[in-house]
């Protein structure tokens, strides 16, 4: 019991909502190998608890604004934390999410999820997994089946590029082509990947390569 104890992994919540901080920590009481250790209500907070204890997991409200948290991230690069970073929010978009990954963010699910979810991504991220829920990407694929390998070696060029963040104008710069010329290849990889929009592209390629984990919710019983 001891070990186990020394073992669990500490959360600390930062929330816009009290309440919802409170949720949390329910969601987390009986759990052997996860700590809620504190909620907090501003980001200066949050990082104050980083820099100070060091909390394993640290789980953030988007309300206080793509921007701002953007920023903060950068903040704690320069401090070198090692707390993984969650973002939950009532709404994330691929564009968001794509940014927020490569800010270092790990985990990425909806507060509307529910506490199995919530659960699953504290264990993904703690164990070292980048983890997103499904739902959040689930729009822009028509199946599961990702076929790269029938790319052409310049549409792979292209792919590769849209999933380091590169816009048009700067692969067609890369690659010494023209944007329209660029354009012309999302088309075709689309077409052929069943994907559509250069954000699910990016999330979908970091999925492929293992470098993402995605879960999805059960389907619900008739």
């Amino acid at each position: 019991m001891i070990e186990t104890s020394i073992n669990r992994k500490r959360v600390v919540v930062c929330e816009t909502q009290p309440l919802t901080a409170e949720g949390v920590r329910a969601s987390l009481e009986g759990c052997q190998d996860l700590e809620f250790l504190k909620g907090v209500f501003s980001l200066a907070e949050a990082e104050e608890m980083v820099r100070g204890l060091g909390p394993d997991l640290i789980l953030i409200d988007k309300s206080f604004g793509s921007q701002s948290i953007l920023q903060w991230l950068v903040q704690l690069r320069a401090f070198q934390a090692t707390t993984h970073i969650i973002i939950w929010g009532s709404s994330i978009t691929e564009p968001e999410a794509l940014r927020f990954l490569q800010s270092g963010v790990k985990g990425i699910l909806r507060k509307t999820s529910g506490s199995e979810t919530l659960l699953t991504c504290f264990r993904a991220v703690a164990s070292g997994a980048n983890w997103m829920e499904e739902a959040l990407f689930r729009e822009s694929s028509r199946s599961d089946r990702y076929p790269r390998s029938e790319l052409t070696s310049r549409e792979q060029q292209v792919l590769e590029l849209v999933e380091q963040g590169l816009k048009n104008k700067e692969i067609a710069r890369e690659l010494g082509i023209r944007p329209g010329t660029v354009k012309i290849h999302l088309k075709h990889i689309f077409e052929k990947t069943g994907v559509r929009g250069r954000y699910g592209l990016a999330l979908t390629g970091l999925k492929e390569r293992g470098v993402l984990e995605m879960t999805a919710l059960p389907a619900a019983v008739a």
